[in-house]
Protein backbone atom coordinates (compact mmCIF):
# COMPACT_ATOMS: atom_id res chain seq x y z
CA UNK A 1 0.00 0.00 0.00
CA UNK A 2 1.38 3.33 -0.81
CA UNK A 3 0.73 6.49 1.07
CA UNK A 4 -0.62 9.25 -0.73
CA UNK A 5 0.53 12.37 -1.49
CA UNK A 6 -1.66 14.68 1.06
CA UNK A 7 -0.39 12.48 4.13
CA UNK A 8 3.21 12.71 3.04
CA UNK A 9 2.73 16.88 1.88
CA UNK A 10 1.63 17.77 5.90
CA UNK A 11 4.13 15.55 7.22
CA UNK A 12 6.98 17.44 5.27
CA UNK A 13 4.78 20.64 6.34
CA UNK A 14 5.46 19.53 9.58
CA UNK A 15 9.40 18.92 8.87
CA UNK A 16 9.98 22.33 7.33
CA UNK A 17 8.08 24.29 10.38
CA UNK A 18 10.74 23.14 12.39
CA UNK A 19 13.88 23.85 10.46
CA UNK A 20 14.31 27.78 10.74
CA UNK A 21 18.27 27.60 9.62
CA UNK A 22 20.82 26.01 7.33
CA UNK A 23 24.34 26.01 8.31
CA UNK A 24 26.91 25.12 5.66
CA UNK A 25 29.72 22.10 6.15
CA UNK A 26 33.38 20.90 5.18
CA UNK A 27 32.57 17.34 5.93
CA UNK A 28 29.54 14.68 6.66
CA UNK A 29 28.00 16.63 10.14
CA UNK A 30 27.40 13.26 11.13
CA UNK A 31 24.66 13.03 14.38
CA UNK A 32 25.50 16.11 16.01
CA UNK A 33 26.52 19.28 13.14
CA UNK A 34 30.34 18.92 13.54
CA UNK A 35 32.43 20.03 10.87
CA UNK A 36 30.26 23.97 10.64
CA UNK A 37 32.16 26.03 8.39
CA UNK A 38 33.58 29.17 10.82
CA UNK A 39 35.12 32.27 10.61
CA UNK A 40 35.29 35.20 8.62
CA UNK A 41 31.78 36.80 7.70
CA UNK A 42 30.66 33.20 8.08
CA UNK A 43 26.65 32.63 9.56
CA UNK A 44 23.67 30.12 9.60
CA UNK A 45 21.07 31.58 6.85
CA UNK A 46 16.90 31.65 8.22
CA UNK A 47 14.99 29.11 5.68
CA UNK A 48 11.58 29.85 4.90
CA UNK A 49 9.72 26.81 2.92
CA UNK A 50 6.91 27.13 0.19
CA UNK A 51 3.89 24.30 1.02
CA UNK A 52 5.00 20.77 0.27
CA UNK A 53 3.19 19.88 -2.75
CA UNK A 54 4.36 16.06 -4.87
CA UNK A 55 5.54 14.53 -1.82
CA UNK A 56 8.42 17.40 -1.60
CA UNK A 57 9.29 20.73 0.10
CA UNK A 58 11.60 23.24 -0.77
CA UNK A 59 13.02 26.59 0.43
CA UNK A 60 11.30 29.77 -1.19
CA UNK A 61 14.49 31.68 -1.55
CA UNK A 62 18.00 31.36 -2.60
CA UNK A 63 20.14 31.42 0.66
CA UNK A 64 23.63 33.01 0.52
CA UNK A 65 26.28 32.44 3.02
CA UNK A 66 29.77 34.07 3.41
CA UNK A 67 32.42 31.89 3.49
CA UNK A 68 36.02 32.78 4.56
CA UNK A 69 38.67 31.53 1.89
CA UNK A 70 42.15 29.19 2.85
CA UNK A 71 40.98 26.37 1.76
CA UNK A 72 37.28 26.03 3.07
CA UNK A 73 35.36 23.17 1.46
CA UNK A 74 31.65 23.48 1.30
CA UNK A 75 29.84 19.87 0.96
CA UNK A 76 27.10 19.39 2.82
CA UNK A 77 24.06 21.70 4.40
CA UNK A 78 23.04 21.71 8.03
CA UNK A 79 19.37 22.06 9.26
CA UNK A 80 18.60 23.47 12.78
CA UNK A 81 15.69 24.14 14.84
CA UNK A 82 15.30 26.72 17.74
CA UNK A 83 17.79 26.15 20.35
CA UNK A 84 20.59 25.12 18.42
CA UNK A 85 18.81 21.54 17.96
CA UNK A 86 20.67 19.51 15.17
CA UNK A 87 18.11 17.90 13.04
CA UNK A 88 20.45 16.45 10.18
CA UNK A 89 22.47 17.30 7.07
CA UNK A 90 21.93 16.85 3.52
CA UNK A 91 25.02 16.36 1.05
CA UNK A 92 25.27 18.84 -2.12
CA UNK A 93 25.52 17.53 -5.64
CA UNK A 94 29.07 19.04 -5.84
CA UNK A 95 31.41 20.59 -3.43
CA UNK A 96 32.91 24.01 -3.99
CA UNK A 97 36.50 24.98 -2.61
CA UNK A 98 37.52 28.58 -1.28
CA UNK A 99 40.96 29.86 -2.02
CA UNK A 100 39.98 33.37 -1.08
CA UNK A 101 36.77 34.78 1.06
CA UNK A 102 33.57 34.00 -1.01
CA UNK A 103 29.65 33.59 -1.21
CA UNK A 104 28.25 30.38 -1.67
CA UNK A 105 24.37 30.54 -2.79
CA UNK A 106 22.10 27.52 -1.96
CA UNK A 107 19.98 27.53 -4.89
CA UNK A 108 17.57 25.15 -4.20
CA UNK A 109 17.09 23.02 -1.56
CA UNK A 110 14.37 20.19 -1.29
CA UNK A 111 13.40 17.42 0.91
CA UNK A 112 11.16 14.80 -0.37
CA UNK A 113 9.33 11.90 0.80
CA UNK A 114 12.00 9.54 -0.69
CA UNK A 115 15.47 11.17 1.49
CA UNK A 116 12.92 12.66 4.76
Amino acid sequence: MALQNVLLNAGLDGMAELIIEVSLHEADPGASGTNEVDGGSYERQEASWNAATGASVSVDSILTFEVPGGGTVVSWVGLWSAGDQWLGGIELNASETFEGDGQFAVTSLTINAANA
